[in-house]
C-alpha cells in the first residue's frame, strides 16, 4: 500500500468513528437521554445492524471507526451468540456473547483497573 492510500484509509477511520462519538456526543447535549441509555442504544443498533446484513459492508469500509465503538461490540455479541446457538444449541445464547466479546471485556477491565491506579477520581457535587 503506498502512503496516500493509507492516509486515506485513516481519515476513512477518524471521520466514521469521530462522527459516531459526534453523534452520542449530540444526543447527550440536545436531550435527556444519560450517557447509559446511549451507550445501551449504540450496543443495541449494533445488534439490530448486524441481524440485518448492513454492518459487515459498513464494517469494510469504515474499519476501526466502525469495529472498535460500541456498535462493534454489539455486532460482536450477536455474531458470537449466533455462532454458538448454530454449533451448542440454546445454551449458545448464553455463552456466545461472553466467548465472542471476551477479549474486549478483558481489556476493558485491565485498562480501566490501570487508570484507576493512576488517576484519582473526584466525587461529583
Amino acid at each position: 500500500m503506498d502512503f496516500l492510500s493509507i492516509l486515506t484509509e485513516y481519515l476513512i477511520v477518524f471521520a466514521i468513528g469521530g462522527a459516531l462519538c459526534v453523534i452520542a456526543q449530540i444526543l447527550i447535549d440536545k436531550t435527556k437521554l444519560t450517557p447509559a441509555r446511549i451507550l445501551v442504544a449504540y450496543v443495541t443498533a449494533g445488534v439490530i445492524l448486524g441481524a440485518v446484513g448492513v454492518y459487515e459492508p459498513f464494517a469494510e469500509f469504515a474499519g476501526a471507526g466502525a469495529t472498535t465503538p460500541l456498535l462493534g461490540f454489539g455486532n460482536t455479541i450477536a455474531k458470537g451468540v449466533r455462532e454458538e446457538v448454530d454449533g451448542r444449541g440454546l445454551i449458545g445464547a448464553l455463552t456466545g456473547g461472553l466467548t465472542a466479546a471476551s477479549a474486549g471485556i478483558a481489556a476493558a477491565m485491565v485498562f480501566g483497573y490501570l487508570a484507576a491506579l493512576v488517576f484519582s477520581g473526584k466525587r461529583k457535587k
